[in-house]
């Protein structure tokens, strides 16, 4: 937990970029967790016209590493042009990895151990792997061995149907282990606990949608995206494929909740959508940015993170942002926009319901309510119920994205802030002057 005061040793953003967001097997499919963060190092250091020795390090949020390419961070890295005696470091804070990295180059920024950093999140989950079972690898690893034709016949008798039945480790990497839950799962926790009906949670997907589907519409996020070439197709990826103009709450209605078939109301329509895509932000040290004339696009307050039972993780945020506005001496009234990752409609309503309740902030804060998060300040260009949760890069995304409309609505202040599966939240503060 780390705060900057905004006189003295701030943390300047100088330059961001994004790639379209896709949906899991569409247009961003062949490109891998290196090609995604690379494309977006490379461009936001076109924007700050910077050359990548400069940096002083490299940070990259991924949650799904691949098995061929160790630390991410360092690959992409080296093929966006970045010389080789930069560090770069790949962390993992699930689904807020993106911010992490953030969190990771602001610190070392504040405590005089560097000056310049990148930090980004990508995530390719259309490439997450299907596993075979694990009973599988010993036979596996005995075919490897076996040396002639009859060996290796001798070991494919003993192998099964069951040995070839896939696994999928995105299924496995969306359940808790500490709360044995899928995260859907956690969100009907929720739903139930502060009431949140079925209605509730498809009106704010609804306008998801809409805010998204606006954005896209008065060209909002063309100043984020780097158009992507995959090498599968002649003409770049420009846009986010994802949010639905045409969307209604009736055809939300019709949808079967999916966690919790016989009383539940979580759904695929009211949950994010599984995501490809990556983020990157350049920070820099607030003293020389005004040594240099740069002008920031913000700059870091204060970020914080917190932790709470596995099976309330949705509440995550709650427990963040309070701590980021005990830091700084702020009440909400104070946050002109608000970023809360939309993992579940359910989720982000109950994160409402509870920052609001002075009951739930005496037991779970220590004291009264801290105010209401109202609806004119909440994701007000859409969220990952529209665009998509690609998990390493959402906290990165949501930096850029709260940035941009703070610069829009001349916003002073602003919070983004994520739910974390296993029973965590984050949440970092900017300023913009």
């Amino acid at each position: 937990m780390v705060a900057w005061n905004t006189d003295n040793g701030r943390v300047a953003i100088i330059a961001s970029a994004r790639t379209p967001l896709t949906r899991a097997g569409a247009a961003l499919r062949a490109m891998r967790v290196p090609d995604l963060a690379r494309a977006v190092m490379q461009e936001t250091l076109h924007r700050a016209g910077w050359s990548g020795g400069r940096l002083d390090e490299v940070y990259l949020g991924n949650v799904c590493m691949p098995a061929d390419a160790a630390n991410p961070a360092r690959v992409a890295a080296i093929q966006a042009g970045i010389p080789q005696h930069v560090p770069a470091l790949t962390v993992q804070r699930n689904c807020a990895s993106g911010l992490e990295a953030i969190f990771q180059g602001a610190s070392r920024i504040f405590s005089g151990q560097a000056r310049f950093i990148l930090a980004a999140g990508a995530e390719s989950m259309s490439n997450i792997p299907l596993l075979f079972p694990r009973e599988t690898s010993g036979p596996m690893a005995q075919m490897a061995k076996a040396k002639t034709l009859t060996q290796k016949l001798a070991v494919a008798t003993k192998m099964r149907p069951r040995n070839f039945v896939p696994i999928s480790a995105l299924l496995q990497g969306l359940t808790d282990p500490l709360c044995n839950m899928i995260m859907g799962k956690t969100a009907e926790v929720l739903s139930h606990e502060f009431s949140v009906t079925r209605d509730q949670q498809d009106a704010f997907a609804l306008q998801s949608h809409q805010r998204a589907a606006q954005a896209i519409s008065a060209g909002q996020f063309d100043g984020q995206i780097t158009p992507i070439y995959t090498g599968q197709r002649f003409e770049p990826v420009t846009q986010d494929i994802g949010p639905r103009q045409d969307q209604t709450f009736d055809a939300l209605a019709k949808l079967r909740p999916i966690f919790d078939r016989r009383d539940g109301s979580v759904t695929v329509g009211n949950s994010c959508q599984i995501t490809d895509g990556a983020a990157c932000i350049l920070l820099v040290d607030g003293s020389v940015a005004g040594a240099e004339g740069l002008e920031p696009l913000g700059y870091i307050r204060a970020c914080a993170t917190a932790a709470l039972e596995p099976q309330r993780m949705g509440l995550g945020p709650v427990y963040a942002i309070d701590r980021v506005l005990q830091m700084t001496g702020l009440s909400l009234d104070d946050i002109g926009l608000f970023e809360i990752n939309e993992a579940f409609a359910a989720q982000v309503l109950a994160c409402r319901k509870a920052i609001a309740s002075d009951r739930f902030c005496q037991l779970n804060l220590g004291h009264d309510s801290c105010g209401d998060i109202d609806d004119e300040r909440l994701n007000v260009s859409g969220g990952a119920i529209a665009l998509g949760h690609p998990v390493g890069a959402t906290g990165a995304r949501i930096v850029l994205q709260l940035l941009d409309d703070m610069r829009r609505r001349n916003v002073q202040f602003g919070i983004a802030s994520l739910c974390v599966a296993g029973g965590q939240g984050a949440a970092i503060l900017v300023e913009r002057r």
